[in-house]
């Protein structure tokens, strides 16, 4: 270690293998900042679709194609058809929402003549915890500012509502890089630039503190912005009931191999689940084939490709396993 001329007296400067890698981290940091800016452009939404009254705040949004499609958190245009994105140029240009899927918390607009460069999807689902990301977007209106991190956790959840529905994200990206609002719709990169998170809360008291989550661009993430931009919603199936997970009975766990299944706590009046039979206290465990240990396995088996199609669901009651026929309808 050797003293810094502009550090206090006693300060050292770190050379040698440490100086080496912290010049390798912030090659890294720098070099994922340069590719992935120009695909960031910073959000003002408009009231009514007129003028320029800020409606709900502003956000961040991430260019996926190079004819001007944007990738942003839900809650950020949530209520607004049009808007402004300024990019990393300068240049503001005016976008209009083609979906929005609260459930998700993921939205598409469209910015036409943007030329913004189209950031390189990733996937989030051959993350590490430890591992180096960095987060660019709008925080607090300072367009452009980048922070850096490492994944702090993977397989967070958390609950999203669209009126009455709910749902629960399932594998959320955990990070310590610093996210304030604003910063909500922007992007998460790894080491490599590619995009693997849409950011999208900032957890701990106040402004700034604690940790943030992303939603991550995976397998999943891209089937919903394929359908966002080809429809402009996301269908979904549902059986109407209410559930939370539960230890099998010694019995039942022996029968099927497995230790978990899905409770029914409610079955609402007229629904798929009430119509095939199924009851409150009902321990489901298998549907349509796949092994159901969760909430989450639940709503990812509730795909549009099961809209309308009868399928047998498997649950344990009273002592014994019993198979029933369900038609899911489609989730309004």
């Amino acid at each position: 270690m050797r003293r810094h001329p502009l550090w206090p007296d006693g300060a050292t400067f770190p050379e040698g293998r440490e100086a080496e890698a912290l010049d390798a981290y912030s090659n890294v940091v720098v070099a994922v900042a340069e590719l992935v800016i120009p695909s960031v452009a910073s959000l003002e939404v408009w009231a009514g679709g007129r003028g320029r009254q800020r409606a709900r705040g502003a956000g961040s949004a991430v260019t996926i194609t190079p004819d001007g499609f944007l990738l942003t958190s839900a809650h950020v245009v949530h209520g607004t058809r049009r808007g402004s994105a300024t990019f990393a140029d300068g240049r503001e240009i005016p976008f209009e929402t083609v979906g929005v899927d609260a459930l998700s918390d993921l939205a598409v607009i469209r910015a036409q003549g943007s030329e913004a460069p189209a950031a390189v999807l990733g996937d989030a689902d051959s993350l590490r915890v430890g591992q180096l990301v960095v987060a660019i977007g709008n925080p607090l209106g300072f367009a452009g500012s980048v922070t850096a991190g490492v994944v702090s956790a993977l397989g967070r959840s958390f609950v999203t509502q669209d009126g009455r529905t709910a749902r629960v994200v399932d594998n959320v990206i955990q990070t310590d890089a610093a996210l304030h609002p604003g910063n909500s719709g922007g992007a998460l990169a790894d080491s490599s630039g590619r995009l693997v998170g849409i950011n999208t809360a900032v957890v701990g008291p106040g402004i700034g503190q604690g940790l943030g989550l992303a939603v991550p661009v995976n397998g999943t993430t891209q089937g919903i912005v394929a359908a966002l931009m080809a429809d402009g919603r996301v269908r979904r199936a549902h059986l109407g009931i209410a559930g939370g997970p539960r230890p099998l009975p010694p019995r039942a766990a022996a029968a099927i191999g497995r230790t978990r299944g899905v409770e029914v706590v409610e079955v609402v009046p007229g629904s798929p689940a009430e119509r095939a039979g199924i009851r409150r206290e009902d321990l489901i465990v298998e549907i349509g084939g796949v092994a159901v240990e969760d909430g989450g396995d639940l709503q990812r088996a509730m795909t549009s490709d099961m809209i309308g199609h009868t399928v047998e669901i498997r649950f344990w009651r009273a002592g014994s396993l019993v198979t029933a026929a369900v038609t899911p309808d489609e989730l309004r």
